[in-house]
């Protein structure tokens, strides 16, 4: 048997080899025909502003595939929210940078679902900690991808620890039932207290209370065996749920009862942003798994629209060299380049690689803070999938 996994190596990926076949078969026939155009490619995923915003990311892997291919790029900033035109826009001859369109499209189109699905699940819960629980619903070999994006849209914390290590992280969590169940039912407590005694004093000590018994009985006993207990999670599988949200006012009530107001109720399992809504005012935090991690990429798409100074575009789609502006009442405002954009509106491509060198920073931090006031500013209300 085999020693590797079925990833495509990083070095495959810059060479252009995660490539569909036939832009091989192109650069093969345009080698033929001695044909190399200047040409202008835009990425978008729809032609004019539709209102639904999506948040852009994906950006730091895609300056470090075009970086050292002798082009010109601009790009929306990472963490910014668009609704329409173009998020990136390459300059160059086309064999140039030809055969990276497929992994291009795949690092903006999967990031961006991710980040936008995290936006949805941050808004749907503002006041809230949300944490990211996905990493076991995707591919290990993306799960820096998915956590990054998770943060991208504004949840607090991640738990993927590979992922924490790549991207600059401390990965978090509580204990899982394969704790509880080591330990045996009539045990509880062991596993609670082994848990303490055992992990670093900085810590958070939250215990899983749904393993065995009643969720309210098995967080009271959590609290009276743990001193310092800082929150108890639910995990309760929808078959046993019935009224979840009177199982957890149920449990706060018993917790306050016997003077534990200070341990705080986490929620997870199969949480969406309307079940956050409908939970947001009995709980204290949550940890969104598939939701996030398993987004649908978005339908992004790169298109030639110039050729050697020409506008040159496929039916259907627009042509010329275009401009995203963002507009004083926090609207998009797409315009052909070589035209004056709206009064008092913002240009919003920035450049991002000249002569093949990337010429911006990438900063999670930065980025992060640019999409909770972005979304503030075009008073993103948190449309969901759902809906």
């Amino acid at each position: 048997m085999t020693e590797e996994f079925d990833i495509v190596s990083p070095e495959a990926i810059r060479e252009g080899r995660a490539t569909d076949a036939y832009f091989d078969r192109t650069m093969e026939a345009l080698e033929h025909a001695g044909k190399n155009p200047d040409v202008v490619a835009e990425v978008t995923a729809n032609q004019f502003a539709t209102g639904r915003w999506k948040l852009l990311a994906g950006l730091k892997d895609a300056a470090e595939l075009l970086e050292g291919r002798d082009v010109d790029v601009d790009a929306l900033p990472e963490g910014q929210l668009f609704d329409g035109g173009p998020v990136m826009r390459i300059e160059g001859s086309y064999r140039e940078f030809c055969r990276l369109e497929t992994a291009l499209l795949g690092f903006l189109s999967h990031s961006t679902g991710v980040a936008t699905r995290a936006l949805e699940a941050r808004h749907a819960a503002p006041e809230s900690t949300v944490l990211s629980f996905g990493s076991r619903h995707v591919h290990p070999s993306i799960g820096a991808m998915v956590e990054r994006s998770a943060l991208l849209g504004g949840l607090d914390g991640i738990s993927n620890v590979a992922a924490g290590e790549v991207i600059g992280r401390e990965a978090g969590g509580t204990m899982p039932h394969a704790l509880m169940i080591c330990f045996g039912r009539g045990n509880q407590e062991q596993a609670w207290q082994a848990f303490d005694a055992a992990v670093p004093e900085e810590t958070p000590r939250i215990a899983l209370t749904d393993t065995y018994s009643d969720e309210a009985d098995e967080a009271l006993r959590a609290a009276e065996a743990i001193e310092d207990l800082a929150g108890v999670r639910l995990d309760t599988t929808g078959s046993r749920r019935g009224d979840f949200r009177h199982i957890v006012r149920e449990v706060r009530w018993t917790l306050d009862a016997h003077g534990h107001d200070d341990v705080d109720l986490f929620l997870s399992g199969g949480l969406t942003p309307t079940t956050l809504r409908e939970l947001r005012d009995v709980a204290d935090g949550f940890g969104v798994g598939s939701y996030v991690a398993n987004a649908d990429p978005l339908d992004f798409a790169l298109d030639i629209v110039e050729v050697d100074g020409e506008p040159a575009a496929k039916r259907g789609k627009l042509t010329g060299m275009k401009s995203v502006y963002r507009t004083a009442d926090g609207g998009h405002h797409i315009g052909l380049a070589d035209r004056d954009g709206p009064e008092d509106a913002e240009s919003l491509l920035e450049p991002l690689i000249r002569d093949g060198k990337v010429v911006r920073e990438f900063d999670l931090d930065a980025a992060i803070d640019r999409a909770a006031a972005d979304a503030e500013r075009v008073g993103y209300e948190g449309v969901t999938a759902e809906e």
